[in-house]
């Protein structure tokens, strides 16, 4: 059994740290987390000694290696310092995604994996569905010869999209970093793993279109619970909140973002004084909510990926093309068509759960944690579906889409 320290004790930590003792094969032994009820609370869920509760991770790593391995599921500005300290202890790494927000700090992580030897799994979750299996193995077979194009979409949800972008911990750069970034380092980093190899050049088109003060309806107030638009506007707080909690699934996530209390004073009282109660045309959000990257990899194989925040949320959409063959997928089920016969099959990965955080992202969720704790106690990081030079070359992508986006150029990688 693997025993593991759980820094950040967020609805990400939880998630991993639960589904870790779930199978049987992780302990968590140590948390450190600034929030007094978050960290109550996972200490008594984990039976955790109250020694090994510490309020910050530089106590913990100040005790020295107390496990054999870490969650570091921190704010992403709070992943380099955490995740180089405790890779210098020994721990083996269980890393959030982004790496960090800069490519310096993600860079330093990935040396410091290197430098002492540790398995660094960063949670680009995505690669550990079975839908995911599914689709590279009949790559890798030549069902369709040889890639040549690629379509993806990340229908991130219009719901979705204002709850953790407008309003949420992600809506400013300076405090997280860019969309694509934060958000969509899952899909870049997919698609390359598809592709086995990074392109070389990138392209990219995207801004901040609705959620901004010049679209806020007339007569709105600032925040849902005092406006006279609320009950016809989509994004309506009073809906999406007060609506959860008639629903114990929805509790966790999103409600559990909003307040720890799932009740209804609990909730009204958020939205009054909280960052989720506010007009989403009048919030200090700053990331973009409509994202194009384009890439050419060598061959001369493309690839367009979108992300937007007007959509339902759902699984992605992608649609692979080759010289012998086609692939359209929706994150569960696959239509097969073989030029060579004509014949059309639909094929079911038989994923779990749906497209988002609060369900496992398909089951990658579980399939990352699994084959983390094989890696561990296995000492075999091959078990690992991407190491720390792979994860840092795909954050490179996303920083080189960036680039491209912010100066109207087409970068080379």
């Amino acid at each position: 059994m693997v025993t593991l320290a759980l820094v950040g004790a967020g609805l990400r930590g939880q998630t991993y740290a639960r589904h870790a003792v779930a199978t049987g094969h992780g302990r968590i032994v140590a948390v450190a987390e600034p929030d007094p009820r978050r960290r109550a609370a996972v200490a008594a869920e984990f039976e955790i000694p109250a020694d090994r509760v510490y309020a910050d991770w530089t106590e913990l790593a100040a005790a020295g290696r107390l496990a054999e391995a870490a969650i570091v599921a921190t704010q992403d500005r709070l992943h380099r310092a955490p995740a180089v300290a405790l890779a210098d202890l020994g721990y083996h790494l269980l890393l959030e995604k982004p790496m960090a927000p800069a490519e310096t700090g993600a860079a330093e992580i990935a040396a410091a994996a290197v430098r002492n030897g540790v398995i660094l799994a960063v949670c680009h979750v995505l690669r550990y569905t079975p839908y995911t299996r599914l689709v590279k193995g009949l790559l890798d077979e030549g069902r369709i010869g040889r890639l040549v194009s690629v379509e993806h979409l990340e229908p991130v949800g219009w719901w979705h999209y204002a709850h953790s972008f407008v309003r949420g911990n992600w809506r400013r750069e300076d405090e997280s970093g860019p969309m694509l970034l934060t958000k969509s380092c899952h899909d870049i980093d997919w698609l390359v793993h598809l592709f086995g190899g990074l392109p070389e050049r990138i392209s990219s088109f995207g801004s901040r279109t609705h959620f901004r003060i010049e679209d806020r309806p007339e007569g709105a107030a600032d925040r849902c619970l005092d406006c006279p638009v609320e009950p016809v506007c989509p994004y309506s707080a009073k809906r999406l909140y007060l609506g959860a909690l008639a629903d114990p699934e929805q509790h966790f996530w999103p409600l559990g973002a909003v307040t720890p209390e799932p009740t209804e004073p609990a909730v009204r009282q958020a939205l009054r004084t909280g960052p989720y109660g506010r007009c989403v045309y009048t919030a200090d959000n700053d990331v973009v909510d409509h994202q194009v990257v384009t890439m050419e990899f060598p061959g001369g194989a493309t690839c367009s990926f979108t992300m937007s925040a007007f959509t339902p949320m759902e699984h992605r959409h992608t649609r692979l093309m080759g010289t012998h063959g086609y692939l359209d997928g929706d994150g569960r089920t696959l239509r097969h068509v073989d030029f060579r016969t004509g014949a059309e099959t639909v094929l079911d990965s038989a994923g779990a759960g749906g497209p988002s955080a609060s369900d496992g992202h398909g089951g990658g969720d579980e399939g990352l944690v699994d084959a983390f704790l094989a890696a561990v106690t296995a000492g075999d990081p091959a078990l690992v579906s991407s190491d720390a030079g792979e994860s840092l070359a795909s954050h490179r992508v996303v920083w080189a889409a960036e680039r491209a986006r912010r100066t109207g150029t087409v970068v080379r990688l």
